[in-house]
């Protein structure tokens, strides 16, 4: 029998909705600047309906994903996650030789004049599988709250995860490889995985973190790097973080001319048409540059406050789920546009390397942006869903 619905709710959630459409507004507001400083850009406009094609592709994808019931998505998560390694796994075969030597990563699949990133719809499906799993194994286990009950839960997170890291190392991707690990981290936290195992194993991670980065710093080190795999370019990027100025005018140039440019705008900007610091790809992975430039520190702690409300919305959807399938994908979600917020606004601003992560409903449009708007409809289906049944 359907039960009552409170009659003062509403089955969309608008308070999710309403920094998601601010941000896309701003992100026009950013291209725009971006497109309008760049002196190799002779038309503006076309950019700009790429840009708006992009969005309506993403807000309709956002909405079928929304109505989707749960019992569909739980059906067809394991269905999802395998046709997601299987189109990564087309990079092996297809994958853009010009993108790859230009960048140094496999991660764009060129199919004619069609060119996109699997990995952006890998790491939804790989929120779902990772949500099914915990859900699955905590449904199943006599007392989940056991060291052997942890294990086993993260012995099998790790056998859905290794596949995706194995075909993150073929791309050579270590950015959006970072991006799958907070994912997988997220989930573990909040699986209630014993205080113990976690404590270890951010230790561990920590430890691998810091040793990676002094690694670098020596000759030695980047020989040991190398026998691992790791590319001279990332090791650059960890020298230009270091120090963006002293290598201004070769390796870290992108950076330094982002830093220029952020502080040039001062207190409350140049204005978005008096941009007068180049900086390389603004339109995607240094959109921040442009927020800065055009409207100062002003403006970047407003950007920075709606991505806070964005997050902090997402954060009582989790609270509020009445289904452990759900609390678990939005945390995924939550990760993953954590990560990305963080790192691509920390490596506008100096305190992280750059590696190439767009920054949600500001960078261009792509694979990137329209994983955006699914990830906020899997978010706003857990509402929608709640208030129907």
């Amino acid at each position: 029998m359907r039960q009552n619905v409170n009659p003062n709710s509403e089955p969309v959630n608008y308070a999710l909705l309403l920094p998601v459409f601010l941000l896309i507004v701003v992100g026009f507001i950013a291209q725009y600047g971006a497109f309008y400083a760049d002196p190799s850009v002779e038309s503006i406009t076309p950019l700009m309906i790429k840009q708006l094609l992009w969005t309506i592709l993403g807000i309709v994808a956002m909405f079928i994903t929304m109505f989707i019931p749960i019992k569909y998505l739980w059906k067809f998560t394991p269905t999802l996650y395998g046709l997601s390694l299987l189109l990564m796994s087309l990079l092996i075969k297809f994958h853009d030789p010009v993108m790859a030597a230009a960048t140094g990563t496999k991660r764009w699949i060129r199919l004619g004049p069609l060119s996109f990133q699997p990995s952006e719809f890998m790491k939804l499906g790989y929120i779902l599988m990772l949500a099914y799993v915990v859900t699955r194994r905590r449904q199943k286990a006599s007392n989940p709250s056991t060291l052997k009950e942890d294990f086993r839960l993260l012995g099998e997170l790790s056998l859905v995860s290794l596949p995706v890291f194995a075909l993150m190392f073929y791309q050579k991707d270590f950015g959006t490889s970072l991006v799958f690990i907070s994912i997988f981290l997220g989930v573990v936290l909040v699986s209630g995985c014993s205080w113990k195992i976690l404590t270890v194993g951010f230790g561990i991670l920590s430890v691998i973190g810091v040793s990676g980065i002094l690694l670098v710093l020596t000759e030695r080190g980047q020989a040991i790097l190398s026998y691992l795999h790791f590319q001279p370019y990332q090791f650059n990027r960890i020298h230009a973080w270091l120090n963006p100025f002293e290598y201004a005018d070769s390796i870290s140039f992108q950076q330094a001319r982002g830093l220029t440019a952020i502080g040039s705008g001062e207190m409350l900007g140049k204005g978005l048409t008096d941009l007068q610091i180049y900086v390389p790809v603004r339109e995607s992975d240094m959109i921040f540059t442009v927020i800065g430039e055009a409207y100062g520190f002003i403006g970047t702690c407003t950007l920075i406050l709606l991505f806070f409300y964005l997050i902090y919305q997402m954060l009582i959807c989790t609270l509020n789920a009445k289904r452990e399938f759900y609390a678990y994908i939005t945390t995924g979600v939550i990760m993953y546009f954590l990560f990305h917020i963080l790192e691509n606004i920390g490596s506008n601003i100096g305190l992280l390397p750059l590696t190439g992560i767009p920054l949600p409903f500001i960078s261009q449009g792509g694979t990137a942006y329209l994983a955006n708007f699914i990830g906020v409809g899997l978010i706003l289906s857990m509402y929608y869903q709640k208030e129907k049944n």
